[in-house]
């Protein structure tokens, strides 16, 4: 499998700033010498050797994941404003598609770029929403319909369909999507997708509890030995203290659960709008450093970003 991420904001979406923008030119014209714009090639190099929050930037897209298996079909995670660029993509290869799109919850950061999907205007596209919820035909289009936006759903020319999803889950064409409730206000459905022999789990908007950590067949089904788990890792664990009940959990506590359902791969998303790329950054290294003290053998701590991809 491999996941690629479009939206990796919380809340709201985060454009990067002019004052952050300069903050980067900035660091870059401290670290350059002469000798390292003296040829192409010796250009190249030094702007390898930047640091990766100097370099480049985590993005300011909400949230939206795909996860590319075996089918030929597209299997998306959430309908923040990352789910434009990827339209973008789908519209740019000029072919029919069929999407998949699974909500956790319909929050405003998880669906608000729904109305700009471009593929949802192509008549030769399939699309088929899925939620543990009721009435997610209705929830979608109410979001989408004057005075919040000019246009309902109704112009949409692809072929779309609504399913509301058990716990037992879903199968497309042998790869098995299943829901399970998480602890968010309003509540949150986290995703285990299986296939090949691969399981991969995504739990945005997830506060984690001591039930999450409880050694049952169900929490030991669905969580251990996961390839990846892409969590929320919003806060620090002060905040995470201090904004008890909001919903959102630490890098510290993403990491513990990690380690103790043996993650091979933590992925920290639904960043903290009022971060910067260097506060960000500065928490990868913090749970790098947290997750090498749990002794946590062979977990990989990875920074979700816009554009990354990561294949298991």
């Amino acid at each position: 499998m491999k996941i690629r991420f479009w939206g990796v904001r919380g809340s709201i979406p985060t454009p990067l700033t002019s004052d952050a923008l300069r903050s980067k030119i900035a660091a870059v014209v401290q670290r350059v010498s002469r000798k390292d714009i003296e040829s192409p090639e010796s250009r190249e190099r030094f702007l390898a050797s930047l640091p990766e929050e100097v370099f480049s930037t985590v993005g300011g897209n909400t949230s939206c994941v795909e996860i590319r298996t075996n089918l030929p079909e597209r299997i998306i995670f959430d309908a923040g404003t990352g789910i434009r660029d990827l339209g973008a993509e789908i519209a740019a290869s000029r072919g029919s598609s069929r999407c998949n799109i699974f909500f956790s919850h319909f929050h405003w950061d998880h669906l608000q770029g729904l109305p700009f999907f471009a593929p949802a205007f192509n008549p030769s596209t399939e699309i088929t929403f899925y939620s543990p919820e009721p009435g997610l035909k209705e929830i979608l289009g109410g979001q989408m319909r004057p005075p919040y936006f000019p246009v309902t759903m109704d112009i949409m020319r692809a072929s779309l369909k609504y399913e509301r999803i058990g716990t037992d889950g879903v199968n497309l064409g042998g790869v098995r999507v299943v829901p399970r409730r998480m602890n968010h206000p309003g509540g949150c459905w986290s995703y285990s997708v299986f296939s090949e022999g691969k399981k991969v789990v995504y739990s945005t908007d997830t506060e984690l509890q001591p039930v999450d950590f409880e050694r049952s067949p169900d929490n030991a089904a669905y969580f251990r030995g996961a390839d990846a788990l892409i969590i929320d890792a919003q806060y620090t664990l002060g905040e995470a203290i201090e904004k008890y009940n909001w919903g959102h959990s630490s890098f510290s506590l993403a990491a513990d659960f990690a380690s103790s359902w043996g993650i091979k791969r933590l992925v920290l998303f639904h960043h903290e709008p009022s971060y910067d790329d260097r506060k960000i950054y500065k928490l990868l290294q913090s749970a790098e450093w947290y997750a090498e003290r749990l002794a946590a053998k062979g977990l990989e701590v990875i920074l979700a970003r816009d554009g990354l991809t990561v294949e298991v």
